[in-house]
C-alpha cells in the first residue's frame, strides 16, 4: 500500500484512500455492514443512524418502535438537534444490529 504524507501546521498527516480508512476504522467491529455503507458513514455527511436505518430498509417509525423511543425523538437524534442519551443510543444500536461505537 502506498500512502502520501503531507505536512499541515508542521505535523505529518497520512492520506489514506477512503476504502482503506474505513477498513482500518472498522477492523474488529461487529458492524456487519457493506463497505459502501461504512464509507458513507466515514464521510460524515449524514447521521450514521439514518444511513444504517435506510440500509436496513426501515422507516423512522419502524426504528423508533424497535428501539422503544418516540419517532420525534429519533428524528431529533438523526438531524443532530439532540445528542440522544446513552440508553437511547444503545437501544437504537440494538435495533439496527450494530455496535454502539459505529453510531458515535
Amino acid at each position: 500500500m502506498n500512502y502520501d504524507i503531507i505536512h499541515i501546521a508542521g505535523k505529518p498527516h497520512v492520506l489514506v484512500p477512503i476504502h482503506d480508512f474505513t477498513a482500518l476504522k472498522n477492523a474488529g467491529s461487529n458492524a456487519n455492514l457493506p463497505q459502501a455503507v461504512l464509507e458513507e458513514i466515514a464521510l460524515g455527511k449524514n447521521s450514521p443512524i439514518k444511513i444504517i436505518r435506510k440500509h436496513r430498509k426501515m422507516t423512522q417509525s419502524d426504528l423508533a418502535e424497535a428501539a422503544g423511543i418516540s419517532r420525534p425523538y429519533l428524528t431529533e437524534i438523526e438531524t443532530g438537534r439532540k445528542d440522544g442519551s446513552i440508553r437511547s443510543l444503545k437501544s437504537i444500536a440494538g435495533a439496527l444490529d450494530v455496535s454502539l461505537e459505529i453510531l458515535a
